[in-house]
């Protein structure tokens, strides 16, 4: 440890490395290593490191150690979680709060192909059946639409919740729904301008179902800066934690007539509630609904390049994360492409 190192306290360091990386990540990734760094820091604290020139190597091993065993972290949730970690020490370098070589000697927990992929997925069948029951009891409801939108789109829900009034734009033959990245006002869309793209709305049952829902159920109000958005509360803008839920609620088996698949008793199961639908092992979250989406659109035959730009999605992400084939669908896909006889 050198000597000329400047005394800096672990929350003092944290608050530090967020002002310094404000300029370089977006509000989403920002909101993630916020929450990493608190966690090393309070860990630190935990331990009564009150200087940042006291964590060397073995420190950082013994909190990865830590993570894996008394949190149970995944290999790539450690992974992302200590990867943070070493970025937040390189930057405690630069201002000598740390011993440079500390940073350069964490090691990452090596992710093998197919280990970061998270194999749930909403599939094509209970989707179907989950937007059959919402047009006949729930039609034109917000959970209903954004249901198609992240289905039919394959849209994330940060990108749904981002529509203004005017982004649907239903004047000409064919109506568009226009993704635009606008951090400054509270909407910021994954990939920063490159996420910008506008989407035809090819199927007439949600052109019509938004055409609905903007006359009907709609809440008639502003955000916070002023904006007229697409889904409301009668709050404002809908929030991320709420699509989440909503879409938790919806595709729970029981809401639409199927059998539980667990066993369970509608009676009696906490998951029937409606602030614990995520408690039912077979509901789905946004980015499973998105994975099925996806997934449907290469099992139709949708070329990656098209599903790409469409859904803004590099295609080796496609390929590592949203493709949820199994063997046997891989196979069909590529029947249509292989000559019978050579």
């Amino acid at each position: 440890m050198s000597d000329d190192l400047r005394e800096v306290a672990p929350d003092v360091a944290k608050d530090i490395y967020l002002q310094q990386r404000w300029d370089d990540l977006s509000e989403a990734t920002l909101k993630t290593h916020r929450y990493r760094i608190e966690a090393f820091v309070d860990w630190l604290e935990d331990r009564g490191v009150s200087n940042m020139s006291e964590v060397d190597g073995l420190t950082v091993h013994n909190y990865r150690v830590y993570r894996r065993e008394e949190d149970g972290l995944k290999k790539v949730s450690l992974q992302g979680q200590i990867s943070t970690v070493r970025q937040f020490l390189r930057v405690l370098a630069s201002v000598n709060a740390v011993d440079p070589d500390v940073a350069e000697k964490v090691l990452l927990p090596t992710v093998r192909k197919g280990e970061d992929v998270n194999e749930k997925r909403l599939e094509t069948g209970r989707a179907q059946k989950a937007l059959e029951y919402l047009e006949q009891y729930q039609y034109a409801s917000r959970p209903h639409v954004e249901l198609l939108l992240i289905w039919r789109l394959s849209a994330r829900r940060g990108g749904i919740r981002s529509f203004d009034l005017s982004n649907f734009d239903d004047s000409g033959d064919s109506p568009v729904l226009e993704f635009r990245h606008r951090p400054e006002t509270g909407t910021p869309l994954k990939n920063g301008k490159w996420s910008e793209r506008d989407c035809v709305v090819k199927s007439e049952s949600l052109a019509q179902t938004l055409r609905d829902y903007i006359d009907g159920p709609r809440k008639d109000v502003r955000d916070d800066h002023d904006r007229a958005p697409l889904l409301t509360t009668k709050y404002g803008r809908v929030s991320l934690g709420t699509i989440k839920q909503d879409m938790y609620r919806v595709t729970r088996p029981c809401m639409y007539g199927l059998e539980c698949p667990h066993d369970r008793e509608p009676d009696t199961c906490e998951a029937t509630r409606h602030d614990k639908a995520s408690t039912c092992p077979s509901s789905r979250s946004p980015h499973m609904i998105r994975t099925g989406s996806l997934t449907a659109h290469l099992d139709a035959g949708t070329p990656k390049p098209v599903l790409s730009d469409r859904a803004d999605a590099t295609e080796d992400t496609l390929d590592r994360h949203y493709d949820q084939a199994s063997k046997r669908e891989q196979m069909f896909r590529r029947e249509d492409f292989i000559a019978e006889d050579l």
